[in-house]
């Protein structure tokens, strides 16, 4: 995929987080208090917003500021989970036909396997 560091995906993002994403942003120098939020009903964890965007966009720049340590979900982002449909591409990626039918396949399998970890990782939160 071509990404054009629009920052459309780190708008209001709702990006969940695995442990291993929090222990690797940790691992950067940023503190949980700083980055996370947890869902005290569901147990979910999320990137926190500031300014409408993902704490760890750049806006001067048009990117993301630990892109080399993203959560695992902006890696395979815009292959997403439509729980009507199955594995989509985000409609709102303007780069999303540039995602090639094979790389869709494999973005999507991990995104499976994404999902059961954070929903397995949210109810031992609860």
């Amino acid at each position: 995929m071509l990404c054009s560091n629009c920052g459309i995906c780190c708008t209001e993002t709702e990006m969940l987080l695995t442990k291993e994403d929090i222990k690797r942003i940790e691992q950067k120098g940023f503190h949980k208090k700083y980055f996370l939020k947890i869902d005290k009903k569901e147990g979910y964890a999320q990137l926190k917003n500031r300014n409408g965007y993902c704490v760890f966009y750049n806006l001067e720049k048009h990117q993301c500021s630990i892109y080399p340590d993203k959560p695992s979900g902006c890696s395979v982002y815009p292959v997403i989970l439509d729980e009507a449909v199955g594995i989509i591409i985000d409609d709102l990626c303007p780069q999303k036909a540039t995602i090639p039918a094979d790389e869709q396949k494999e973005k999507g399998k991990t995104v499976i396997q994404l999902l059961k970890v954070i929903d397995a990782e949210a109810k031992t939160r609860c």
